[in-house]
């Protein structure tokens, strides 16, 4: 086995790179490159075969898992600038590219996050075939705040990252609706609450929506986080227990609201995004301390005449 010094082999993957993006390809080795290379390792280069372009094997080998991880990375976690920065100058601790990349990396990992934070409390619900302990008015209260922010990041164009687990916590906390409303027994009227947003939804993204309008949507989410917040807290201390909620989903969702307050920033960098999460995530510890506070309290059982 052979191998090249790791400052040779650098500084040929470097100079590869600077060509390839000159030219268009590998180019074929000149005379003076190779009578650069050690008299010792001449013997390794002659080995070296020539491929359809003029480059060697090894060169286009390097060009294609370039160009992979280019288009892996680029435009989905990094900007083609900070890519170069990164990969092709092997500037590695460039701070302002390395926070793009965190940020990219947190919040699709919290999009991807979302599918599952309140599973676990529509399965608790389902499998104790009661909404006991959950506050309707609270529930809604979080739906309407994450409406909010979904539609004003689309109205607003965005990056997905962003805001993407709106959407996905959506499809759940009005799923949680209609189970609390159809386990009270008030099934139609949870269909009806179901065609009414889909209805109120689509008006909202579309172009009829004046954007003063969903801008003030956006803001409606601080007082709906609180008050939602507040209504469950107070559920919590009437009962002197948590019933149904989930700690699953409640954990989850403090550490996804602290973490959206750094990716806010980052992508966004709009202030009313950030404020939200931000009281977002203050009020969510307030129920993780109520949790676990009332670990081991339990919910009365009700005697059925």
């Amino acid at each position: 086995m052979w191998s090249l010094d790791e400052t040779h082999l650098t500084l040929l993957k470097v100079g590869w790179r600077k060509k390839r993006r000159n030219t268009g390809h590998c180019p074929a080795e000149s005379r003076e490159e190779r009578e650069s290379v050690p008299r010792a390792r001449m013997r390794i280069v002659s080995q070296w075969t020539f491929g359809e372009t003029g480059g060697s094997k090894l060169c286009n080998m390097a060009a294609e898992a370039d160009g992979a991880l280019k288009r892996l990375l680029v435009p989905l976690l990094l900007p083609e600038k900070c890519y170069d920065q990164i990969f092709v100058q092997w500037d590695l601790l460039h701070v302002p590219c390395l926070k793009i990349l965190l940020s990219k990396v947190l919040g699709l990992s919290l999009v991807a996050g979302s599918l599952l934070v309140k599973l676990p409390q529509v399965f608790k619900i389902l499998g104790a075939k009661s909404a006991e302990g959950l506050s309707l008015q609270s529930v809604m209260l979080e739906l309407v705040a994450l409406t909010g922010t979904m539609v004003y990041s689309i109205t607003n164009n965005f990056p997905f990252s962003s805001w993407g687990e709106a959407l996905f916590l959506m499809l759940q906390t009005i799923t949680i609706c209609f189970l609390i409303l159809h386990y009270r027994g008030q099934t139609v009227k949870g269909v009806a609450f179901l065609a009414c947003y889909a209805l109120v939804l689509l008006v909202l993204l579309s172009p009829l929506t004046p954007l003063a309008v969903v801008t003030l949507l956006q803001a409606s989410n601080v007082p709906a986080v609180v008050v939602g917040k507040l209504l469950q807290a107070v559920t919590n201390y009437r009962n002197g227990h948590t019933g149904q909620l989930s700690a699953v989903t409640v954990f989850l969702l403090f550490g996804g609201s602290l973490a959206r307050i750094f990716t806010s920033i980052q992508e966004t960098g709009d202030p009313l995004m950030a404020g939200t999460f931000v009281v977002a995530a203050l009020f969510n510890g307030l129920i993780v301390a109520q949790l676990l506070f009332y670990w081991n309290a339990k919910a009365p059982h009700t005697k059925k005449e």
